[in-house]
């Protein structure tokens, strides 16, 4: 055993000891759709006296912090996201209606004087709305409604919330006054509140302005009258003071809450919020699970049967890159969502990739290295991960670059998705190139393997490749008609999106989105029906099943969920929630361009890496091919009427990456072929690096394949949809990195004026420089 075969192999027992030590002693954080509960999104807005920047922003996280932590929800999350926004996560919390009311209440509290009633006012029970507020800009009068409707003249404020120590709800039983706020105010506060009852006392009794007014959010809701024991001048002390109103317990505890919590600096707006019921998300652990497994184990033993002990040995290695994700996920505090779960388990089956590649080398050069020297096995175990190394390394940063993307500009949950992936391609690498190679090359030393070729899989050249030999396939001979197939299918695309239109789902468009389960079957029209009589004409309706129903609408309103639930219970029985996503129109807007932008820089990034890495022509023919399987993905969903969100976003990210990923394994081959024959045609080395990669290619996507099956097969409708997009990403990424990447360099070159022959044109004497042929593209 060598010295760097030892390293290895401590290396990677000390990262599998660590791993499971952390398996065992900490637990996972899970998203909220994942363990049920709801998120929300805060905007903070301009107010007249304060602007919405970070600091302010700042501000407001503390204060709904308190009032967060006094509404008792366990475990929430309140942080500051980006300049003006506030994320705010609360497991456990299904019905996020009071919540939200609390939350976002600016609760501007203030303490009037009452200076009397308007001259033309009188006690109205129904007061005009629009004329509900009225301000005197030269004495800062306010006009407003009291609790009983009649409206008051009100001086300028002589004291705010924030002079407020203490305020708790209390129930009187034995005078029957019911619950009331009791408040305590700080020093200089209390002196001012005794300054305001006592000039208020100075009234006589039944008098309106013996009225002192309490104005939460220009809203008077209590306007209580100071005691006749109270004389003139002397005031009430600061524990004294109650607010009556005839409160509910509920109402009682809220405004004790929003006064001790004090007032938001600035006004907030929901503008998202993700109810997921706990349920739908054990479900999909449940479900990502089993498809983990059964995935899992259809690619090792695909593996194995592929490449017998050193497969068998690989597997291991996936169990042992298995162990490592999750330990980093847990260790890293990283909130594990549904789009994670899923990046999570295809990452295991996009895991063997590395392994495939190292040992299609070591299998070439073991073919070419036999009967040369008395320890083939050895000599070509090392040369294939040697020889691979470039190619994993380039294929990985592509994914990378993809998940970079992903946690930039997604939004939400699809954020987990990229964070999970970029763990999952950072370990595959250590997967493969060190706990692969200390296991293979540690078997490689035994006399009975090497001996054997049957038994170690390398020795074997495989069913794919022999096929390939024996036909020789004589590849791009008239690549240009590959390039006309491309463009027609490509066409049909771009007409399904012209026709059929995407359905964007509301993460881009904004409105509502709502999963109900009923206890009996409802037919579509009769929910439809439902919902129309309950004012929601316009909503669209889908069901699964007859008793899983989806309401999708652009109405954003307080009380929308709770009366389409309604309408749906009447019809089916009890009606329970599994999931509300609420977007506002302003988020949707942001979230599409954010989307837009995100492909742009795709395309933009992989681009320059690849001009970076490779000949100029190398990488517009990828690109060309990763923009090929982005127009057919999207053409292929529209044709369908699939929902375009989030989710969707994140596949096709993914499927960019694992595009680029092939076509970069194809080109570094062709890189590596024609730099042996320098002022050779291309096509040659085209087609030879295009047959010796065929064997890599299949079986790399078949284990994907493993996995995505099982999802789209175990999973719900978010996995399904997530699952069918990547395997036609793959599908028709394994067939561009082809036969469209490849035609369309041979066709590059084939028009350069310092370019080699590519078959179809007439040889051109070489130009020294960057362009000849001899250059094998690589840069430093």
């Amino acid at each position: 055993m060598t010295r760097a075969t030892t390293v290895r192999a401590v290396l990677a027992a000390v990262v599998l000891l660590v791993s499971l030590f952390v398996t065992l002693t900490m637990s996972p954080r899970l998203g909220l759709d994942l363990q049920g509960g709801t998120r929300l999104v805060l905007q903070a807005k301009d107010s007249p006296t304060a602007k919405a920047d970070r600091e302010s922003t700042d501000r407001t996280v503390e204060v709904l912090r308190e009032r967060i932590d006094a509404l008792g929800v366990a475990e929430p999350t309140v942080t500051r996201s980006g300049e003006d926004r506030v994320l705010i996560e609360l497991p456990d919390v299904t019905d996020p209606r009071e919540a939200a009311e609390v939350l976002g209440r600016t609760a501007q509290l203030t303490f009037h004087p009452v200076i009397g009633v308007p001259d033309d006012a009188a006690p109205d029970p129904k007061p005009d709305p629009e004329s509900d507020s009225d301000s005197d800009s030269d004495s800062e009068e306010l006009v407003l409604p009291d609790e009983s409707g009649g409206r008051l003249r009100l001086g300028a404020p002589d004291l705010s919330g924030a002079g407020v120590k203490d305020a708790r709800a209390e129930f009187d039983g034995q005078r029957g006054a019911g619950w009331s706020v009791s408040l305590d105010f700080r020093d200089d506060a209390s002196r001012d509140w005794t300054r305001l009852t006592g000039e208020a006392a100075c009234h006589p009794p039944q008098d309106e302005r013996r009225r002192v007014a309490i104005v939460l959010d220009e809203k008077v809701i209590s306007s209580p009258q100071v005691s006749p024991s109270v004389t003139c001048g002397a005031g009430l002390p600061s524990g004294t003071t109650q607010i009556t109103g005839s409160f509910s317990a509920d109402e009682a505890k809220n405004l004790a809450l929003l006064i001790k919590g004090g007032a938001l600096p600035v006004p907030v707006e929901v503008v998202e919020q993700r109810t997921v019921g706990p349920t739908l998300g054990a479900e999909a652990i449940s479900v990502s699970a089993r498809a983990a497994v059964i995935g899992a184990g259809l690619t090792a033993l695909f593996i194995t049967f592929v490449y017998r002990l050193f497969g068998g040995l690989a597997a291991l290695a996936l169990a042992g890159y298995t162990l490592i994700s999750y330990a980093a996920l847990v260790a890293l505090g990283v909130t594990l969502t549904l789009p994670g779960l899923a990046g999570f388990v295809l990452a295991i089956g996009m895991a063997v990739d590395a392994n495939v590649l190292a040992f299609e080398r070591a299998r070439e050069e073991y073919a070419s290295r036999s009967g040369r020297t008395s320890r083939p096995l050895r000599s070509a175990l090392a040369a294939g991960f040697r020889n691979a190394r470039t190619a994993v390394v380039d294929s990985n940063v592509t994914t990378l670059l993809a998940a970079g993307l992903l946690f930039g500009l997604g939004s939400g949950p699809v954020k987990g998705f990229g964070v999970t992936l970029a763990i999952g391609v950072l370990v595959s690498m250590f997967s493969a190139l060190v706990i692969a190679r200390a296991l293979t090359e540690l078997a490689a030393g035994s006399r009975f393997v090497t001996d054997f070729p049957g038994v170690n899989g390398i020795g074997l050249r495989g069913r794919v490749r022999t096929y390939l030999t024996r036909r020789a396939p004589q590849l791009f001979r008239g690549y240009r008609r590959w390039l006309g197939v491309s463009t027609v299918v490509v066409a049909l695309a771009v007409l399904g999106v012209t026709l059929r239109g995407l359905n964007l789902g509301v993460e881009f468009t904004g409105g509502r989105l709502m999963e109900y389960t009923t206890s009996r079957p409802v037919g579509i029209d009769t929910a439809r029906t439902a919902l129309a009589d309950a004012g929601f004409a316009d909503a669209e309706v889908t069901t699964a099943g007859g008793r899983e129903l989806s309401v999708r609408t652009g109405d954003t309103g307080d009380r929308t969920e709770a009366a389409i639930r309604d309408a749906l219970s009447a019809e089916g029985g009890a009606a329970t929630k599994v999931r509300d996503d609420l977007i506002g129109p302003s988020l949707g807007d942001e979230l599409r361009r954010h989307a837009l932008i995100a492909l742009g820089i795709a395309v933009g990034a992989q681009l320059l890496y690849l001009a970076v890495r490779f000949r100029w022509s190398f990488a517009v023919a990828s690109v060309t091919a990763m923009v090929h399987d982005v127009v057919i993905l999207v053409g292929v969903f529209a044709w369908l009427g699939r929902p375009v969100d989030g989710i969707f976003l994140a596949a096709l990210l993914t499927v960019i990456g694992y595009s680029v990923n092939d076509s970069v394994v194809v080109f570094d081959r062709v890189r590596e072929l024609w730099a042996r024959r320098p002022g050779s045609p291309l096509l040659p080395a085209a087609r030879a690096a295009v047959l010796q990669t065929v064997p890599r290619t299949v079986n790399t996507g078949m284990g994907a394949l493993f996995i995505l099956t099982a999802l789209a097969v175990l999973g719900g409708d978010s996995l399904r949809d997530f699952a069918l997009a990547l395997l036609i990403g793959i599908c028709v990424g394994t067939y561009s990195s082809v036969f469209t990447a490849v035609p369309v360099a041979l066709e590059m070159e084939s028009r350069r004026k310092d370019g080699g022959r590519t078959g179809q044109g007439q040889r051109q004497r070489p130009k020294a420089g960057r362009g000849r042929p001899a250059d094998n593209g690589a840069r430093v």
